[in-house]
């Protein structure tokens, strides 16, 4: 009886042993599966804040000067044309003896509705003056208007004039300006010739031309604008003309009007 008990306890003691040691591997497996099949955690690294960007940074405020009103004031432009007074000659062209009129094959010098016409054939020069009319310090405008002219034919105004002697304010028709003294068939150039675009391109035009005349200096206008001056004292009074020149191979025909003539104070 003893045997067995001893027997039965063994076998108790085995079964025990057994069925622990089956638990504890058990867990132990579960524990390495859990180990194993888990997802891993990634540690991440917290980013430091950035500094803010500043689109606009502030700037200093300028500290405002006081104003002077010497020192902002602009200069005036000088008057090119001071000391115009009256008019002491308006000539609308309605009366064709205080002018010279002539007529050839070569060239010709008419007035029709109220306008003096110059006509010049090839290489021809044509003037007419104003007679009974002696001028020293004045202020004088007329209109010219080119409608046949091209290249360096030219016109223009004639300044105390005389049959021999005269100041030639011209224009050519390739667009320059430029001023000419004339006396006893020598022709000397004075200033220009220079592009002015207030000058006509050729035929049709029309300009305002102006001349103002004060003892040796005499300032020359187009359309009311300075062009230059010169300094001569070579003739200083006569009387006013136009004239008009072919210089190539084709007639040219200028139409003058409105004159006005006003004094110097």
């Amino acid at each position: 009886m003893k045997k067995i008990n001893s027997l039965f306890n063994n076998r108790l003691l085995r079964q025990t042993f057994t069925l622990i040691a089956t638990t504890l591997l058990i867990s132990c497996s579960s524990l390495d599966n859990l180990l194993i099949t888990s997802t891993p955690v990634i540690l991440t690294e917290t980013p430091l804040p950035t500094a803010t960007r500043i689109w606009f940074p502030a700037s200093a405020t300028p500290t405002l000067q006081p104003f002077s009103a010497t020192e902002n004031a602009k200069v005036p432009t000088p008057e090119m044309r001071p000391d115009i007074g009256d008019i002491i000659l308006e000539d609308d062209f309605s009366d064709e003896t205080v002018w010279d009129i002539a007529s050839s094959n070569q060239a010709s010098a008419s007035i029709n509705n109220n306008r003096l016409i110059l006509s010049a054939q090839s290489e021809v020069y044509m003037l007419s003056l104003r007679h009974d009319l002696i001028l020293t310090d004045f202020y004088a405008e007329l209109t010219a208007q080119p409608s046949l002219c091209k290249g360096e034919d030219n016109y223009g105004m004639l300044i105390r004039a005389s049959s021999a002697t005269y100041y030639r304010y011209t224009l050519a028709c390739n667009g320059t300006v430029r001023v000419e003294r004339y006396s006893s068939g020598n022709r000397l150039v004075l200033e220009g010739p220079d592009p002015s675009g207030d000058v006509p391109p050729g035929a049709p035009g029309n300009v305002r031309m102006g001349v103002w005349a004060v003892g040796k200096e005499i300032r020359f206008f187009l359309n009311g604008r300075f062009q230059f001056s010169i300094i001569d004292p070579s003739f200083p009074s006569g009387t006013i003309g136009v004239f008009a020149r072919s210089v190539g191979s084709t007639p040219v025909i200028v139409t003058f009007s409105d004159l006005v003539i006003r004094e110097i104070k």
